[in-house]
């Protein structure tokens, strides 16, 4: 069988005006997703110049299939399963740094270029103190950056419409910020000059971002062969990624939106002046029941979350807890009940997603940290919102007590009641599930009755 090449099919070639550094399958299951929509619905006529930072690897799959690869769409959406493929054709050449530094520079030279696109993993936002901006290539991802805004600012003069708009994808808070912050630092560490100072704050634009995909990478040996027959060709960079997608891109620029036009061709790309609200409804809805939900399923015997949502109870007792208790505290905050509620609804898809292995003992890693940074406010908002004490969050929070062995009077089991003090009625009934949580076999049983008590409106 024939590996997936242009010759294959007849691509249209556009002009580079992405360069994107990274070539892990978060940035190609979701912001080459949408520009490939886009350059098929005539919304954003532009390739992406793809730069592979670590020497890891190399960019050989790549050249061999002529930077096009498949991503496969699986999973479920408003309760049916779904499935669905698109190849994607909008990578138009993938750069070593490390053997090819002077092919990066190059490209900072293309007066076609308007944007760059990263991820890098949270820890590639950092100061390395030990940066050399004219080193080939720079040793961290900010100086990389650096570098190559540079060089387009002595090429073009400091001329203030050849700026670039930067969409870090990294999972840190403010990432546009964060990482403006430390390329102006190296400038002014290196010496690069007042006017180039001025050029990077004034021209171009660091753009804060949140991206929610589950992109789980490479198809199993089955699923692969079976795709294979399908399309009729060996793709080696195929990936699968779940229905649900979110670009969250925050901006009150028109300038900016007017670069990113392919934002036009899917809801899940959203620029706003303000993206804290989807910061919230995916930290509180979507991590936040996660980790409410992990403790309890696992005492349940549940290995996945599919499995775990499979179960009539267990699904009813996760969509309770959000619609029921979570979702008045985001009420709370100024985010609408009927928007909170459709993203909840997603969630319970995304749960359900029979593709998706997710394992709750991977979830249950660094558990208490999570607690505390997803679940905490929450339980904080609903005490001043609501004289009633959540027992849904409380069966969860009991939940996580068990399988931290934490016992009354212990370090963990006294560090959390300090930071509850405030919410008395939680933290008794917390203590009333807890001891109920002592034979694992009656986990669904007290979450069953919990249910028999009320139902969603």
């Amino acid at each position: 069988m024939k590996l997936l090449n242009r010759r294959l099919f007849n691509e249209d070639s556009y002009p580079e005006r992405v360069l994107q550094f990274g070539t892990g399958v978060l940035l190609r299951g979701l912001p080459d997703y949408f520009i490939e929509k886009a350059n098929r619905a005539g919304l954003f006529g532009g390739s992406i110049v793809v730069v592979k930072s670590t020497d890891t690897g190399g960019v050989d799959k790549f050249e061999q299939q002529d930077n096009l690869y498949t991503i496969h769409i699986k999973g479920i959406e408003k309760g049916s399963e779904v499935q669905d493929v698109l190849r994607i054709s909008a990578i138009s050449r993938v750069i070593s740094a490390v053997s090819n530094w002077a092919a990066v520079l190059e490209s900072a030279r293309n007066p076609q270029l308007e944007i760059v696109i990263s991820n890098t993993t949270e820890v590639g936002i950092t100061l390395d103190e030990r940066e050399d901006l004219f080193a080939s290539p720079p040793v961290s991802f900010p100086g990389k950056l650096t570098a190559v805004l540079f060089e387009r600012f002595r090429t073009f003069n400091g001329a203030e419409d050849r700026g670039l708009v930067i969409l870090p994808t990294e999972l840190i808070d403010k990432n546009g910020a964060v990482l403006q912050d430390i390329v102006l630092t190296l400038a002014e560490r290196q010496q690069l000059g007042a006017d180039f100072i001025k050029w990077i704050k004034n021209c171009n634009h660091f753009c804060n971002t949140l991206v929610d995909r589950i992109v789980p990478g490479s198809l199993g040996p089955a699923e692969q062969k079976q795709a294979e027959g399908q399309l009729g060709y060996r793709d080696e960079l195929a990936i699968m990624a779940e229905p649900f997608c979110l670009w969250a891109i925050e901006s009150s620029d028109p300038y900016v939106s007017e670069v990113l036009s392919f934002a036009q061709v899917d809801k899940g790309v959203v620029i706003a002046a303000d993206i804290q609200k989807f910061k919230e409804l995916k930290l509180r809805l979507l991590n936040g029941s996660h980790t409410f939900a992990c403790g309890l399923a696992i005492l349940a015997g549940f290995d996945t979350v599919k499995e775990a949502m499979a179960d009539p109870v267990f699904s009813k007792y996760v969509r309770q807890l959000m619609h029921r208790e979570i979702i008045p505290t985001l009420v709370g905050i100024g985010i609408g009940r009927g928007e909170a509620s459709e993203f909840a609804d997603r969630v319970i898809d995304r749960f359900s997603n029979p593709f998706l292995q997710h394992h709750w003992q991977s979830i249950s890693t660094n558990y208490t940290s999570k607690m505390r940074m997803r679940n905490l406010p929450t339980i904080v908002r609903h005490r001043q919102q609501s004289a009633m004490a959540p027992t849904y969050m409380a069966l969860g929070f009991a939940g996580y007590l068990y399988f931290m062995k934490a016992t009354e009077g212990g370090e963990l089991f006294n560090e959390w009641k300090d930071d509850l003090q405030e919410c008395s009625d939680f933290w008794e009934t917390t203590k009333q599930y807890l001891n109920r949580l002592q034979a694992e076999e009656i986990v669904l049983g007290v979450i069953d009755q919990l249910n028999k008590k009320e139902e969603i409106r």
